[in-house]
């Protein structure tokens, strides 16, 4: 399901509301030099983690901002189970978040951007919902689309004028 900008309920806010957050982390990827990745994890009104993309600081190819989310939640809940937790992350999860999203019955997840290159939830595959899976998650894209993408294109743009990736 994709959120309509021009139609929004209590609920539809309410992802939005956590959807800033995630922006927030995503801006302090971005202060590190960062790819500009934001992740909470939500757990009924609570946020029990919040993290952003860490690969060049951690020189860790997975640190990516939902698998330090995760680990955060995991820590907090104390179990690895994260069954009444939501996702919102900045940009749609690739397939190792994906991964991780499933492994730790995540039940729902809420992103912002499409990831045409990457993207294993909507735009390359459909992950989080292949019922050939042991477990899925329902999915909510489009909260806050604009701003997501918005934030990664100026990082790019800003990098290649560096002359960097």
């Amino acid at each position: 399901m994709f959120v309509d900008p021009e139609h929004v309920d209590d609920e539809q806010e309410s992802y939005r509301q956590c959807m800033r957050l995630a922006l927030t982390e995503a801006e302090r990827a971005m202060e590190a030099d960062e790819v500009p990745v934001g992740a909470v994890i939500v757990r009924g009104n609570q946020v029990i983690a919040a993290a952003h993309n860490q690969r060049e600081t951690l020189a860790d190819p997975t640190a990516h901002a939902e698998m330090i989310a995760i680990t955060q939640a995991a820590s907090t809940l104390g179990d690895w189970r994260l069954t009444e937790c939501t996702l919102f992350v900045t940009l749609e999860p690739c397939p190792m978040c994906a991964g991780a999203i499933l492994q730790a019955r995540i039940p729902h997840v809420v992103f912002g951007a499409l990831d045409p290159k990457a993207g294993s939830v909507t735009s390359l595959y459909q992950l989080l919902e292949d019922r050939r899976l042991n477990h899925t998650a329902s999915v909510t894209g489009g909260v806050l689309a604009e701003e997501c993408g918005r934030i990664l294109s100026d990082f790019f743009a800003s990098q290649r004028k560096l002359g960097k990736k």
